[in-house]
């Protein structure tokens, strides 16, 4: 029956004058996502609105489930138009539309009208009411209740008339593009696909780099961060994954510096390489999943020691969350099943066996001088093999 999608949005509407060039990129968005579905779609604007026209066959619930992960898009209304031939052919419309969408009317609703078009001859309130009429005329089983109703039918008189009654809830936030770009250090952990999903959700294009550490860690746990990277993808938009082959660095640290600081100064050139890759690439900042107190890596003081590496602002959207809270967005974005089949990462191999809490900077700086015969030579090595995939 439905042909077309009214698309909503919220906090784009409060954006005045630079208001089009945020539709504009969620119109960008949502062709990306439509490229997955059969059909031929047609995203236009029109007075303020946002539509996608379904040309031909199409696939409804796919197609919806598409639109879902569209960054942007507060709701996604199934649609129907009509022309204006008067008042008594829109009562029909209407009534014949309630008996398609509504097999069982034994149910409230209520007629909210808009008209946008002023030179209509009804106004909304009239127009409220004589539609109402005439359903409850065609259906005397329904009734009307304007507080609660079962069914709220939207009527919008534009240059033709737009009938919807159901709003599927969208993701949200700001279209991907509009908030500049930044760097994800992905592992393949629970935390980090999540962070990376949420600095999406506020307009901000990923890149990702991750580090690899073979023979230490397998072929499969590498697949699996590539597996995680093309999920977050789906509401992100195309990745390039930047995969950097951490082996000999992590065993020089290991080699050379105290055993409980392993994790700090290893995170630390982690740091310092996907700042790098960030600078090559125009990200504006790096974004960690790292969450205070999770880990000994993550404790007030370790980040203070982390962060002084970096030059670049470091976002850590879960830094206040709790480790339940994150299981739970990971399961609702879809990354959570991936994040916890067994394969290890780099970080996990290397672990101290008693970290310490709380590093001290001045202590950890004389401490990576240990270092100093051979690391640059190394990070060097790192950067001029890493390899790259597109994710998407």
């Amino acid at each position: 029956m439905f042909t077309a999608f009214l698309i909503k949005y919220a906090e784009i509407g409060i954006k005045g004058k630079n208001r089009h060039l945020f539709e504009d990129a969620l119109m960008h968005q949502m062709k990306y996502a439509l490229k997955k579905c059969e059909g031929k779609f047609l995203i236009h604007k029109s007075q303020g609105r946002i539509y996608v026209d379904c040309q031909g066959e199409f696939d409804y619930d796919e197609t919806v489930d598409c639109l879902k992960n569209v960054f942007g898009i507060s709701g996604i209304c199934p649609v129907i138009y009509a022309e204006d031939e008067g008042f008594e052919k829109l009562c029909d419309t209407v009534v014949r539309y309630v008996a398609d969408v509504y097999p069982d009317r034994n149910r409230t609703f209520k007629v909210h009208a808009r008209r946008a078009r002023k030179d209509y001859p009804k106004e909304s309130m009239e127009i409220n009411a004589d539609l109402g009429e005439a359903i409850l005329n065609a259906y005397p089983e329904m009734s009307v209740d304007v507080h609660e109703p079962d069914i709220l039918l939207c009527v919008e008189i534009r240059e033709k008339i737009y009938l919807y009654s159901e709003i599927i809830p969208g993701p949200g936030g700001m279209p991907v593009g509009t908030g500049g770009k930044a760097m994800l250090l992905l592992s393949g952990g629970i935390d980090s696909p999540v962070a990376g999903y949420m600095i999406a959700k506020r307009g901000v294009k990923i890149d990702a780099v991750y580090f690899h550490a073979p023979p230490y860690t397998s072929e499969r746990a590498k697949q699996k961060v590539v597996d995680l990277a093309r999920i977050v993808s789906r509401y992100a938009g195309p990745i390039w994954l930047h995969v950097i082959n951490f082996t000999d660095i992590q065993l020089y640290i290991h080699e050379k510096c105290p055993h409980e600081e392993l994790t700090i100064i290893m995170r630390r050139y982690m740091m310092r390489i996907a700042e790098h890759i960030a600078g090559e690439t125009g990200c504006l900042g790096l974004i960690t999943g790292e969450s205070i107190g999770q880990v000994a890596s993550q404790t007030l003081n370790s980040l203070i020691v982390t962060n002084e590496v970096c030059e670049l602002p470091v976002y850590r959207p879960l830094i206040g969350f709790d480790k339940q809270e994150i299981v739970e967005a990971a399961q609702k974005i879809g990354t959570f099943e991936t994040s916890i089949l067994p394969y290890e990462d780099c970080c996990t191999i290397f672990v101290a066996k008693h970290p310490v809490t709380k590093p001290n900077v001045n202590i950890i700086r004389r401490h990576e001088h240990n270092l100093d015969d051979g690391i640059e030579e190394l990070v060097k090595t790192a950067l001029e093999t890493k390899e790259l995939i597109v994710v998407e």
